[in-house]
């Protein structure tokens, strides 16, 4: 799942991207509402939290016109604006949630699970690939009915190749979604999560497999 951040404070921003990744949420980062609004339509997110105090423009026009262009995604107000007029607009204006800053840490975090789960169809909160059942809000997979334990990282991993069943996916790619890193031709970090997650798979009795596609990545194969 992929998390946008609309917020001009870069410590605020900072702190908040990594609540989400410890939640296991790829994030992207727009400090100013027109970057935010072009992220926003340009790529799919599972939620967006949205500052309504951005310096090119307020957080409430960016909201008014994501929705009168059809945007369905979630949107959490994080803001420190706390007044009943205040909350009253920004649900009116099409806001799923609104959160008044300073919040914990936990309850950005439920919020935002919360606001994608009620997200309905488009944020498929449960993805079957074969005889896995993935579990998207509270990141967990189910292999005919029994837990199989995962690290984050494995989740997020199989997540992403989950998504793309049957395709190939780069090693850059994953770096970038997966660990948020620039391609490095000298790592072996996704070859190393990949093979541990193959053989948690394995040892889950899984049929679903991960594929090495030589020279370009890896694809996940449905048994």
């Amino acid at each position: 799942m992929r998390i946008l951040v609309i917020e001009d404070d870069r410590l605020v921003a900072d702190l908040m991207r990594q609540v989400l990744m410890n939640d296991g949420y790829a994030v992207d980062v727009a400090p100013v509402a027109e970057d935010g609004h072009k992220l926003a339509l340009g790529r799919p997110y599972d939620a967006i939290v949205l500052d309504l105090e951005l310096p090119d423009r307020n957080g409430l026009a960016v909201l008014q016109d994501l929705r009168r262009e059809g945007l369905t995604t979630p949107i959490v107000i994080a803001t420190a604006y706390g007044s009943t007029a205040d909350v009253v607009r920004a649900l009116d204006a099409g806001a799923d949630d609104y959160l008044q800053k300073p919040f914990a840490n936990e309850v950005l975090a439920a919020r935002v699970r919360a606001a994608i789960r009620r997200g309905g169809a488009r944020s498929m909160e449960k993805v079957h690939v074969g005889d896995l059942t993935l579990h998207r809000v509270h990141h967990e997979v189910h292999c005919h009915g029994k837990l199989v334990t995962l690290t984050a990282r494995q989740y997020a991993l199989l997540e992403f190749l989950a998504m793309r069943a049957g395709e190939t996916v780069t090693r850059p790619l994953l770096l970038e979604h997966v660990w948020h890193l620039r391609f490095d031709p000298g790592s072996n970090v996704v070859d190393v999560h990949v093979a541990q997650l193959r053989k948690r798979l394995r040892e889950s009795g899984s049929t679903v497999d991960i594929r090495t596609v030589r020279g370009e990545g890896y694809a996940l194969d449905v048994g």
